[in-house]
């Protein structure tokens, strides 16, 4: 028989792995498009959150005069499979006019009409955290929300099998037990945190040391003094800018985007080197520096009616990975998120399903 023939002979007879039992922490995007590809492989998987619901940077946060997305502030589509998942779900995203974002000087001045138009932005609808939870929701009680992994150990009963320790929001205690692998889908310091900086495996902590990845403050900020029969909007005509202005990175007005509400809302991402050196500054010193600088860009001096502030301590990608994904078949542990490779919401999609294709 040709070689050929045999092999496909030998695939049609081949016996279906076993199902196994995976434990995924962090349901942002990475987590949900790795378990997703497992669950539908016919595995079980476990998906632990700490936030009350998934999205990771993906966040919205809803308050009266409308919602921000206090991280990620749109996506691109370059990656076929990251295409073909979205053209399942239609309706939920839909293209940002932020081909148009503005570049500004130091002093806040258009020095660029418009960035080269390349590729679409898109948002989801009626926030960017829409996408994560949708495509979350297959997983049903498989996800455990509210939850904190705070130790990954060999299973009591099982030595070759894992645990996890965790802690919930009202300081209660659990062990859940019996999984095949753990795949790490948070970013590096909590990676590094439960990696047990090396004793549960010293081949993943030494690949993702050199990882770096900058903060970044972020400011939310609403004007509904602004929605007027007389009035549109306040400050420039732009909706978008990059900007290098030493505090501010990144401004948009929220209101711009497509399925959000009238009320003018803008978000502020401030720069990385920036975000680096106040770091450890209260919100609301955050907030009068931010306000600040946002005034000086925009022209706009009014007193917003909201201001918050966030901090996202790993936010973007300085130093990544290099790989894809991380897995030790030895330890039965993997780590992914869009830090492996780069910093974008399509990194992590990318990321999340290369590790779960890789330990099939």
């Amino acid at each position: 028989m040709p070689k050929a023939k045999a092999r496909a002979t030998a695939d049609r007879h081949r016996t279906p792995a076993a199902a196994r039992h995976f434990a995924v922490i962090g349901a942002g995007v990475a987590g949900v498009a790795c378990a997703r590809t497992l669950m539908q492989a016919g595995h079980r998987v476990t998906v632990f959150e700490r936030e009350a619901t998934p999205g990771g940077r993906m966040a919205s946060i809803d308050t009266a005069f409308g919602r921000f997305d206090s991280g990620a502030q749109y996506f691109t589509v370059r990656d076929p499979r990251f295409a073909q998942v979205l053209a399942t779900t239609p309706a939920l995203c839909r293209p940002w006019s932020a081909n148009l974002v503005r570049v500004l000087d130091a002093h806040g001045r258009v020095a660029e009409a418009a960035l080269p138009s390349l590729e679409p932005h898109w948002v989801a609808q009626p926030g960017m955290d829409a996408l994560v939870t949708h495509w979350a929701a297959p997983l049903g009680e498989h996800l455990v929300t509210g939850t904190q992994v705070t130790r990954i150990e060999p299973d009591a009963l099982d030595a070759t099998r894992w645990q996890l320790r965790t802690a919930g929001a009202d300081d209660s205690q659990h062990v859940y037990s019996g999984f095949d692998a753990v795949l790490l889908a948070v970013p590096p310091a909590r990676t590094r945190e439960l990696l047990g900086e090396g004793e549960r495996s010293a081949t993943l902590s030494r690949k993702i040391d050199r990882v770096r990845i900058a903060p970044c403050w972020a400011l939310m900020i609403a004007f509904p003094q602004a929605n007027q029969a007389n009035m549109s909007h306040l400050g420039p005509q732009w909706n978008v800018a990059r900007s290098t202005h030493h505090r501010v990175a990144w401004l948009a007005r929220e209101s711009s985007k497509p399925g959000r509400e009238r009320v003018e809302r803008w978000t502020l991402q401030a720069s990385a080197t920036w975000s680096e050196e106040h770091l450890r500054d209260t919100p609301a010193r955050i907030e009068a520096k931010l306000l600040r600088a946002f005034s000086e860009i925009t022209g706009i001096h009014a007193t917003p009616s909201h201001a918050q502030a966030r901090c996202w301590p790993e936010a973007q990608t300085q130093v990544p990975v290099g790989q894809t994904h991380l897995w030790d078949a030895k330890a039965r542990i993997g780590i992914a998120g869009d830090w492996c490779i780069g910093h974008r919401v399509e990194d992590g999609f990318v990321s999340g399903l290369s590790l779960a294709l890789a330990v099939l």
